[in-house]
């Protein structure tokens, strides 16, 4: 069989896109890319793929954008399983926890092709989220998994996943936002097209649907933010957006900074020079350790509680703990520089270069590079309140050293 594009890889959102850029890229010819269009934005989608210099993927799906979750799963399946079934890739790679993931994951198990997972492990133990429920039936269809930390990796064996198919390789994140950083300059540049100076500005996120369908609880946030002692620049996810019109909150939005959603270049520039990160994002929670910046997390629980114990981060829920914590955080000017000694818990940046060697074993039908090779990296991080805030208000608020 020819050795070219015999490794699928599916995705279909941006997230996926940026944390799967690297092992595509590593791939090389031998990657087939499946884009399942469940962010479709062609705009945004070319501009993401122009970004990480990959190639167009092999195969667009249709129907998928827009429509129902049980809509997006069932049809993906079956255009990627028909997909599958003519052109026999020799392994699966699906990421993290969307529709795309699963619908990936389960059309190579029908077709009976491996299927490795990239992102496993994450758990939120709320079965109110439809990423939860994603991840864990993953879970059940890979073959093989790829646990971005120990607390991962722990999470898919005391669910009865083997050891011999569990690897813990860091999160590609680090260095997919190591390299999409912007330099001081194009930064700078940044800040003066949105008129903001270092240091002097929150940068906040708000789009779970826990957040944002539920008028008293996203109009709570909007006041918590338009009430924050500095500004606070907010890139306003379609879905916000939405329900603010819906819900009579269109006055609440306008007394923040609101801008229209960013490509992730910007993204990382405004993130890496604000004083404070607020957000409900998985992604956010990550990108925190890497650019070293506090983060209030708006959020019932977090299947990363990695970010909350290494001290990066606190979570919290009503109004008055937003406010709260915004005051705690702003009140320690010292505080970004201690968090630059912190290290990440998400790995060393050498993530997609192990996944990546793990999808070509597994391709060619070889055993799996041992354990021990992906280890060197970690670290032990003690579960300090769990899904509680309690653990990064501490340290958060706790003498800078």
């Amino acid at each position: 069989m020819n050795e070219e594009n015999d490794v699928a890889v599916v995705l279909g959102t941006r997230p996926e896109i940026i944390k799967l850029a690297g092992v595509i890229r590593n791939l090389g010819p031998r990657a087939s890319i499946l884009y399942t269009g469940q962010h479709r934005d062609d705009e945004l989608f070319e501009s993401f793929f122009r970004t990480f210099k990959l190639p167009q993927p092999q195969l667009l799906l249709t129907g998928i954008s827009g429509s129902h979750r049980s809509v997006q799963i069932s049809r993906a399946t079956y255009q990627l399983a028909d997909h599958f079934r003519r052109t026999r890739p020799r392994v699966v790679v699906v990421q993290g926890d969307t529709n795309s993931t699963l619908a990936g994951a389960q059309a190579a198990n029908y077709c009976g092709i491996p299927v490795l997972h990239v992102e496993a492990g994450l758990r939120s133990n709320d079965r109110t989220m439809p990423e939860e429920i994603n991840r864990r039936l993953v879970s059940v269809l890979a073959d093989v998994h790829c646990a971005a930390t120990p607390w991962n990796a722990a999470n898919l064996v005391s669910e009865g996943i083997p050891l011999y198919a569990v690897r813990v390789t860091g999160n590609t994140i680090v260095e997919a936002t190591c390299e999409s950083l912007p330099g001081a300059e194009e930064s700078q540049e940044v800040l003066r097209k949105y008129d903001l100076h270092e240091d002097e500005y929150i940068l906040a996120t708000i789009h779970r649907p826990e957040n944002t369908d539920d008028p008293d609880r996203l109009a709570e946030i909007l006041d918590a933010l338009a009430e924050a002692p500095i500004p606070v620049v907010l890139p306003v996810h379609p879905r916000t957006a939405g329900s603010a019109r819906t819900f009579g909150l269109s006055d609440q939005l306008s007394r923040v900074r609101s801008v229209p959603p960013l490509d992730y270049s910007t993204f990382l520039a405004l993130a890496s020079r604000a004083r404070l990160l607020i957000s409900d994002s998985g992604g956010i929670q990550e990108e925190c350790t890497i650019l070293k910046k506090p983060l209030v997390v708006v959020r019932r629980n977090t299947e990363r509680p990695e970010a909350i114990a290494a001290g990066f981060a606190v979570r919290v829920s009503h109004r008055r703990e937003i406010s709260e914590e915004i005051d705690h955080i702003l009140a320690k000017s010292e505080l970004t520089r201690a968090l630059i000694n912190r290290p990440c818990p998400f790995g060393d940046g050498k993530a997609s270069e192990r996944i990546t060697e793990i999808a070509l074993a597994m391709a060619e039908g070889a055993p799996l590079p041992p354990s021990d090779r992906f280890n060197e990296f970690s670290y032990s991080i003690e579960p300090h309140g769990g899904q509680g805030g309690a653990a990064g208000r501490a340290l958060l608020r706790s003498p800078v050293q």
